[in-house]
Protein backbone atom coordinates (compact mmCIF):
# COMPACT_ATOMS: atom_id res chain seq x y z
CA UNK A 1 0.00 0.00 0.00
CA UNK A 2 1.83 2.86 -1.42
CA UNK A 3 -0.06 5.53 1.90
CA UNK A 4 1.09 3.12 4.38
CA UNK A 5 3.32 5.15 6.51
CA UNK A 6 3.93 2.23 8.82
CA UNK A 7 3.64 -1.09 7.28
CA UNK A 8 4.63 -4.68 8.63
CA UNK A 9 4.16 -8.02 6.69
CA UNK A 10 4.07 -11.36 8.96
CA UNK A 11 6.50 -9.96 11.67
CA UNK A 12 7.60 -12.16 13.42
CA UNK A 13 9.99 -12.41 16.85
CA UNK A 14 10.93 -15.21 19.04
CA UNK A 15 13.62 -15.39 21.81
CA UNK A 16 14.19 -18.86 21.63
CA UNK A 17 10.91 -20.95 22.73
CA UNK A 18 9.40 -17.71 23.89
CA UNK A 19 7.06 -15.75 21.34
CA UNK A 20 7.25 -12.06 21.89
CA UNK A 21 5.24 -11.26 18.75
CA UNK A 22 3.83 -13.85 16.09
CA UNK A 23 2.72 -12.61 12.24
CA UNK A 24 2.49 -9.26 12.75
CA UNK A 25 0.50 -7.61 9.57
CA UNK A 26 -0.26 -4.09 9.69
CA UNK A 27 -1.06 -0.66 7.88
CA UNK A 28 -1.10 2.93 9.20
CA UNK A 29 -1.84 5.98 6.84
CA UNK A 30 -0.23 9.02 6.74
CA UNK A 31 -0.85 11.21 8.98
CA UNK A 32 -2.57 8.73 11.06
CA UNK A 33 -2.58 8.66 14.79
CA UNK A 34 -2.66 5.06 15.64
CA UNK A 35 -2.87 3.26 19.15
CA UNK A 36 -1.14 -0.04 20.18
CA UNK A 37 -2.56 -0.90 22.94
CA UNK A 38 -1.82 -4.10 25.89
CA UNK A 39 -0.25 -4.76 28.79
CA UNK A 40 3.54 -5.68 30.16
CA UNK A 41 4.89 -8.48 28.13
CA UNK A 42 2.40 -8.14 24.98
CA UNK A 43 4.89 -6.93 22.92
CA UNK A 44 4.26 -3.61 22.19
CA UNK A 45 8.12 -2.38 22.59
CA UNK A 46 9.09 -5.24 21.17
CA UNK A 47 7.24 -4.53 17.88
CA UNK A 48 8.96 -0.47 18.47
CA UNK A 49 12.32 -2.02 18.50
CA UNK A 50 11.71 -4.20 15.21
CA UNK A 51 10.30 -1.46 13.43
CA UNK A 52 13.46 0.79 14.58
CA UNK A 53 15.82 -2.04 13.51
CA UNK A 54 17.32 -2.63 16.76
CA UNK A 55 16.57 -5.99 16.89
CA UNK A 56 15.77 -8.59 14.07
CA UNK A 57 12.71 -10.22 13.08
CA UNK A 58 12.78 -14.01 12.92
CA UNK A 59 11.02 -13.37 9.92
CA UNK A 60 8.37 -11.27 8.01
CA UNK A 61 9.58 -7.76 7.20
CA UNK A 62 8.43 -3.63 8.05
CA UNK A 63 8.62 -0.31 6.27
CA UNK A 64 8.94 2.91 7.58
CA UNK A 65 7.37 5.41 5.17
CA UNK A 66 8.19 3.01 1.90
CA UNK A 67 11.54 2.34 3.35
CA UNK A 68 12.48 -0.71 4.99
CA UNK A 69 13.78 -0.74 8.57
CA UNK A 70 16.76 -2.89 7.66
CA UNK A 71 18.05 -0.15 6.01
CA UNK A 72 18.82 1.82 9.36
CA UNK A 73 19.80 5.07 8.00
CA UNK A 74 17.68 5.69 5.59
CA UNK A 75 14.57 4.64 7.43
CA UNK A 76 15.94 6.65 10.39
CA UNK A 77 16.02 10.07 8.43
CA UNK A 78 12.22 9.71 9.04
CA UNK A 79 11.82 8.66 12.36
CA UNK A 80 11.47 10.38 15.65
CA UNK A 81 10.97 7.93 18.86
CA UNK A 82 10.60 8.37 22.84
CA UNK A 83 11.63 5.25 24.84
CA UNK A 84 9.48 3.76 27.41
CA UNK A 85 12.65 4.35 29.49
CA UNK A 86 14.65 7.25 28.71
CA UNK A 87 17.96 7.60 29.81
CA UNK A 88 20.41 10.70 29.17
CA UNK A 89 23.69 11.95 29.52
CA UNK A 90 23.82 13.54 33.37
CA UNK A 91 26.39 15.51 32.78
CA UNK A 92 25.07 17.68 29.62
CA UNK A 93 22.50 20.39 30.04
CA UNK A 94 18.79 20.15 28.40
CA UNK A 95 19.64 22.08 25.42
CA UNK A 96 23.14 20.58 24.77
CA UNK A 97 21.45 17.50 25.11
CA UNK A 98 19.00 18.40 22.70
CA UNK A 99 21.85 20.12 20.41
CA UNK A 100 23.55 16.42 20.45
CA UNK A 101 20.31 14.51 19.65
CA UNK A 102 19.69 16.99 16.95
CA UNK A 103 23.10 16.64 15.11
CA UNK A 104 22.77 13.18 15.24
CA UNK A 105 19.58 13.32 13.40
CA UNK A 106 20.93 15.19 10.72
CA UNK A 107 19.55 18.83 11.69
CA UNK A 108 16.51 20.23 14.16
CA UNK A 109 14.17 22.80 13.60
CA UNK A 110 15.99 25.20 16.56
CA UNK A 111 12.45 27.22 16.15
CA UNK A 112 10.39 24.83 16.68
CA UNK A 113 12.64 23.56 19.60
CA UNK A 114 12.24 26.29 21.73
CA UNK A 115 8.73 26.93 20.95
CA UNK A 116 8.45 23.19 22.33
CA UNK A 117 11.07 23.29 25.36
CA UNK A 118 8.14 26.60 26.15
CA UNK A 119 5.07 24.51 25.67
CA UNK A 120 6.69 21.81 27.75
CA UNK A 121 8.13 23.72 30.51
CA UNK A 122 11.27 22.85 30.56
CA UNK A 123 14.07 24.63 31.59
CA UNK A 124 17.30 23.65 29.20
CA UNK A 125 19.95 25.27 31.21
CA UNK A 126 19.83 22.99 33.76
CA UNK A 127 21.70 19.70 34.18
CA UNK A 128 20.27 16.10 33.10
CA UNK A 129 21.12 15.20 36.30
CA UNK A 130 18.60 17.37 38.50
CA UNK A 131 15.54 16.73 36.20
CA UNK A 132 12.61 14.89 37.54
CA UNK A 133 11.45 11.97 35.29
CA UNK A 134 9.07 14.14 33.71
CA UNK A 135 11.58 16.10 33.00
CA UNK A 136 13.92 13.41 31.53
CA UNK A 137 10.35 12.39 29.40
CA UNK A 138 10.09 16.02 27.97
CA UNK A 139 13.66 16.14 26.58
CA UNK A 140 12.91 12.77 24.51
CA UNK A 141 9.66 14.62 23.57
CA UNK A 142 11.48 17.36 21.99
CA UNK A 143 14.24 15.79 21.15
CA UNK A 144 11.37 13.42 18.79
CA UNK A 145 9.55 16.38 17.40
CA UNK A 146 12.03 19.41 16.84
CA UNK A 147 13.25 17.38 13.70
CA UNK A 148 9.43 17.02 12.26
CA UNK A 149 9.35 13.53 11.37
CA UNK A 150 6.98 12.20 8.89
CA UNK A 151 6.89 8.94 11.57
CA UNK A 152 6.51 9.02 15.11
CA UNK A 153 7.39 6.30 17.61
CA UNK A 154 5.97 6.92 20.82
CA UNK A 155 6.36 4.05 23.63
CA UNK A 156 4.30 5.37 26.73
CA UNK A 157 5.47 9.46 26.15
CA UNK A 158 3.64 10.90 28.73
CA UNK A 159 5.51 8.39 31.48
CA UNK A 160 6.04 11.09 34.80
CA UNK A 161 4.10 13.95 33.19
CA UNK A 162 1.87 15.54 34.90
CA UNK A 163 -2.07 16.27 33.49
CA UNK A 164 -1.20 19.42 32.18
CA UNK A 165 1.67 18.48 30.35
CA UNK A 166 -0.31 15.93 28.98
CA UNK A 167 -2.67 17.58 27.42
CA UNK A 168 -0.04 19.90 25.99
CA UNK A 169 1.24 16.86 24.59
CA UNK A 170 -2.13 15.39 22.70
CA UNK A 171 -2.33 19.04 21.55
CA UNK A 172 0.87 18.95 19.88
CA UNK A 173 0.50 14.99 19.00
CA UNK A 174 -3.21 16.65 16.96
CA UNK A 175 -0.96 19.15 15.24
CA UNK A 176 1.94 16.88 13.89
CA UNK A 177 -0.89 14.46 12.83
CA UNK A 178 -2.62 17.31 10.91
CA UNK A 179 0.47 18.67 9.05
CA UNK A 180 0.73 14.84 7.93
CA UNK A 181 3.19 13.38 10.20
CA UNK A 182 2.41 9.56 11.57
CA UNK A 183 2.40 8.74 15.20
CA UNK A 184 2.02 5.52 16.28
CA UNK A 185 1.20 5.67 20.16
CA UNK A 186 1.95 2.64 22.45
CA UNK A 187 0.63 3.30 25.63
CA UNK A 188 -1.16 1.04 28.56
CA UNK A 189 -3.42 4.58 29.58
CA UNK A 190 -6.67 4.38 27.91
CA UNK A 191 -7.42 7.88 28.44
CA UNK A 192 -4.59 9.02 26.97
CA UNK A 193 -5.47 6.54 23.50
CA UNK A 194 -9.02 7.33 23.82
CA UNK A 195 -8.56 11.07 23.60
CA UNK A 196 -6.29 11.04 20.62
CA UNK A 197 -6.33 8.23 18.17
CA UNK A 198 -8.24 7.65 15.48
CA UNK A 199 -7.77 3.54 15.28
CA UNK A 200 -6.15 1.01 17.90
CA UNK A 201 -4.81 -2.42 17.76
CA UNK A 202 -4.72 -4.59 20.54
CA UNK A 203 -2.41 -7.36 21.34
CA UNK A 204 -2.60 -9.71 23.42
CA UNK A 205 0.39 -12.72 24.10
CA UNK A 206 2.30 -11.24 21.41
CA UNK A 207 -0.70 -11.77 18.64
CA UNK A 208 -2.94 -8.99 17.00
CA UNK A 209 -6.40 -10.01 18.21
CA UNK A 210 -8.02 -6.40 16.89
CA UNK A 211 -7.91 -3.66 14.64
CA UNK A 212 -10.42 -1.25 14.80
CA UNK A 213 -11.76 2.46 14.99
CA UNK A 214 -13.23 3.53 18.29
CA UNK A 215 -16.20 3.58 17.62
CA UNK A 216 -15.96 -0.07 15.66
CA UNK A 217 -15.23 -1.22 18.96
CA UNK A 218 -17.34 0.44 20.85
CA UNK A 219 -20.09 -1.72 18.64
CA UNK A 220 -18.95 -4.23 18.77
CA UNK A 221 -18.21 -4.53 22.50
CA UNK A 222 -20.00 -5.31 25.70
CA UNK A 223 -22.83 -2.79 27.18
CA UNK A 224 -24.44 -2.56 30.08
CA UNK A 225 -28.51 -2.85 29.85
CA UNK A 226 -30.44 -2.15 33.33
CA UNK A 227 -34.47 -2.58 32.42
CA UNK A 228 -36.95 -1.89 34.54
CA UNK A 229 -40.09 -3.92 33.35
CA UNK A 230 -44.27 -4.52 33.31
CA UNK A 231 -43.95 -8.12 33.38
CA UNK A 232 -41.37 -11.04 34.57
CA UNK A 233 -38.03 -10.77 32.68
CA UNK A 234 -37.66 -13.22 29.55
CA UNK A 235 -35.40 -16.12 28.77
CA UNK A 236 -32.35 -15.13 26.90
CA UNK A 237 -30.16 -18.52 27.53
CA UNK A 238 -30.52 -18.89 23.50
CA UNK A 239 -29.29 -15.80 22.63
CA UNK A 240 -25.32 -15.77 22.57
CA UNK A 241 -24.72 -12.29 22.76
CA UNK A 242 -26.25 -11.99 25.96
CA UNK A 243 -23.04 -12.41 28.01
CA UNK A 244 -24.74 -12.04 31.89
CA UNK A 245 -27.92 -11.61 33.04
CA UNK A 246 -28.58 -9.85 36.85
CA UNK A 247 -31.90 -10.07 38.32
CA UNK A 248 -32.88 -6.59 39.56
CA UNK A 249 -35.78 -4.81 41.29
CA UNK A 250 -38.53 -5.15 39.15
CA UNK A 251 -36.13 -5.76 35.90
CA UNK A 252 -33.23 -6.84 34.79
CA UNK A 253 -29.12 -6.20 34.22
CA UNK A 254 -27.99 -7.66 31.20
CA UNK A 255 -24.55 -7.68 29.74
CA UNK A 256 -24.34 -7.64 25.77
CA UNK A 257 -21.99 -8.11 23.23
CA UNK A 258 -22.28 -6.92 19.59
CA UNK A 259 -25.91 -5.90 18.06
CA UNK A 260 -28.92 -5.89 20.93
CA UNK A 261 -31.53 -5.18 18.45
CA UNK A 262 -33.03 -9.13 19.39
CA UNK A 263 -32.43 -8.66 22.89
CA UNK A 264 -34.02 -5.12 22.82
CA UNK A 265 -37.24 -6.74 20.73
CA UNK A 266 -37.61 -9.86 23.22
CA UNK A 267 -37.60 -6.98 26.22
CA UNK A 268 -39.89 -5.25 24.50
CA UNK A 269 -42.33 -8.02 24.51
CA UNK A 270 -42.32 -8.37 28.71
CA UNK A 271 -43.20 -4.44 28.49
CA UNK A 272 -40.79 -1.83 28.94
CA UNK A 273 -40.61 0.82 31.24
CA UNK A 274 -37.48 2.09 31.48
CA UNK A 275 -34.18 1.01 30.11
CA UNK A 276 -31.08 2.32 30.31
CA UNK A 277 -27.71 1.63 28.36
CA UNK A 278 -24.15 2.41 28.94
CA UNK A 279 -21.85 2.43 26.50
CA UNK A 280 -18.18 1.24 26.93
CA UNK A 281 -15.09 2.92 28.02
CA UNK A 282 -12.21 2.02 26.02
CA UNK A 283 -11.10 0.66 29.13
CA UNK A 284 -13.79 -1.59 29.38
CA UNK A 285 -13.25 -2.69 25.32
CA UNK A 286 -9.57 -3.55 26.48
CA UNK A 287 -10.81 -5.52 29.24
CA UNK A 288 -13.01 -7.52 27.33
CA UNK A 289 -10.01 -8.94 25.56
CA UNK A 290 -8.32 -10.02 28.54
CA UNK A 291 -11.70 -11.76 30.57
CA UNK A 292 -10.21 -15.00 31.87
CA UNK A 293 -13.71 -16.53 30.77
CA UNK A 294 -14.01 -18.15 27.93
CA UNK A 295 -17.44 -17.64 27.14
CA UNK A 296 -16.66 -14.06 27.39
CA UNK A 297 -13.86 -14.59 24.60
CA UNK A 298 -15.89 -16.78 22.44
CA UNK A 299 -18.97 -14.40 22.46
CA UNK A 300 -16.15 -11.18 21.80
CA UNK A 301 -15.03 -13.61 18.81
CA UNK A 302 -18.37 -14.51 17.49
CA UNK A 303 -19.47 -10.78 17.50
CA UNK A 304 -16.40 -9.54 15.41
CA UNK A 305 -17.07 -12.72 12.87
CA UNK A 306 -14.09 -14.92 12.81
CA UNK A 307 -13.05 -17.27 15.42
CA UNK A 308 -11.38 -17.59 18.63
CA UNK A 309 -7.82 -16.94 18.46
CA UNK A 310 -8.02 -16.02 14.94
CA UNK A 311 -5.61 -13.27 14.28
CA UNK A 312 -6.88 -10.10 13.24
CA UNK A 313 -5.05 -8.07 10.38
CA UNK A 314 -5.47 -4.07 9.80
CA UNK A 315 -5.13 -2.11 6.80
CA UNK A 316 -6.21 1.49 5.99
CA UNK A 317 -9.48 2.14 7.90
CA UNK A 318 -10.91 -1.72 7.54
CA UNK A 319 -11.26 -3.95 10.42
CA UNK A 320 -10.95 -7.14 9.76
Amino acid sequence: MASAAIRTVDLTKHFGSTVALEALTLEVAAGEIFGFLGPNGAGKSTTIRLLLGLIRPTRGGAWLAGIPVSDVERAHQSVGYVPGDVSLWPQLTGRETLELLGDMAGGADSAYRDELLERFDLDPTRRVRAYSKGNRQKVALVAALMTRPSVLLLDEPTSGLDPLMEAEFQAVTRECAAEGATVFLSSHLLDEVEDVCERVAILRDGHLVEVATLSELRQLSTTIFEVELARPAPSFADLPEVLAVEPMDGGVRLTVVGEPAEVVARLSGAGIRRLHSRAPSLEQIFLTYYDTRASQREAVAAAHGRLQGQPATGSGGERR
